[in-house]
């Protein structure tokens, strides 16, 4: 397949979760010519702020988090080389519900609350307009069980359905994964190498609930190249990502380092032929 002929299609929660989990993909395929295209459900309004100059942009205050972070979005994008980056909706609309079990579920506008098959077909329309071959969300799990990412899950899935047959058929769906062996490696690096940092390390890789068992990995990006790109994206979300060296952390301040290599568990869609383990996400594809 032609690289230009590429499209591929990232469907996220909130702001910084593209550049965490899809960076390097991301830069990695624009830079070889193909259509990048990122969907983000929600502003981040509820995020916790990591810089105490920026404290006032809470929900709790002056509730103008989310239109800061449409700002850090930009940036990171930039960052990326990503030019086609968009919201699910219009400002107002599909609010950050916040993590599990908190008011914030309860929002009329909280996008945990958002009618599933409406919310798909808003999504489809973007399918329709970019083609994307393939289609890059979270597991049913959201990878760590935030309402947003379950969210996110559910309506991209739906929202393939509801293209499925037609010309615009997304071809193959991949969910974000991390190896359980990825992490291990990860968390020993930061405890070899990341005193410095004064990010905690984790004890024991269960307690990061979205360690995956290896054997689900079905593509393997390798895109240390572009690692230098990914960290600038992240820096850009300041107030979600403490960034130091080679480690970052979040509002937990659980330290991990910035991977280049990203994993991910093919969801629908046929493996590529003889290639258990792909390391190109449109492996096969001739449309």
């Amino acid at each position: 397949m032609p690289t230009e002929a590429r499209s591929i299609l990232f469907v996220h929660a909130h702001p910084d979760d593209e550049s965490i989990n899809n960076g390097a993909t991301m830069a990695k395929y624009v830079a070889e010519g193909a259509r990048v295209t990122l969907v983000t459900c929600t502003r981040g309004e509820y995020g916790e702020i990591l810089l105490p100059e920026l404290a006032h942009l809470a929900a709790d205050r002056e509730d103008r988090l989310g239109e800061y972070r449409v700002g850090e979005l930009d940036r990171a994008m930039a960052r990326l080389g990503v030019r086609d980056h968009r919201f699910l909706g219009e400002p107002g609309e599909f609010h950050d519900s916040g993590m599990m079990g908190t008011e914030g579920n309860e929002r009329a506008d909280a996008f945990w609350q958002a009618d599933v098959g409406q919310t798909a077909q808003r999504l489809a329309e973007v399918i329709r307009e970019v083609r994307p071959q393939v289609l890059v969300t979270y597991n049913p799990f959201g990878g760590y069980g935030h309402p947003d990412h379950i969210q996110a899950h559910r309506v991209a899935m739906r929202a393939v359905e509801l293209v499925e047959g037609t010309d615009a058929q997304v071809e193959r769906v991949y969910w974000n994964t991390m190896p359980y062996s990825v992490l291990v490696d990860a968390v020993g690096t930061l405890r070899e190498e990341g005193a410095d940092t004064g990010f905690k390390v984790v004890e024991a890789v269960e307690e990061l609930l979205y360690a995956e068992d290896d054997s689900l990995v079905s593509a393997v990006i390798h895109a240390e190249e572009h690692v230098p790109a990914k960290t600038e994206a992240m820096r850009e979300h300041a107030t979600q990502i403490l960034v130091d060296g080679p480690f970052f952390a979040l509002s937990n301040y659980v330290g991990m380092r910035v991977l280049g290599t990203e994993y991910y568990r093919l969801a629908r869609g046929s493996a590529p032929t003889g290639a258990p383990v792909a390391v190109d996400l449109f492996a096969g594809l001739d449309r």
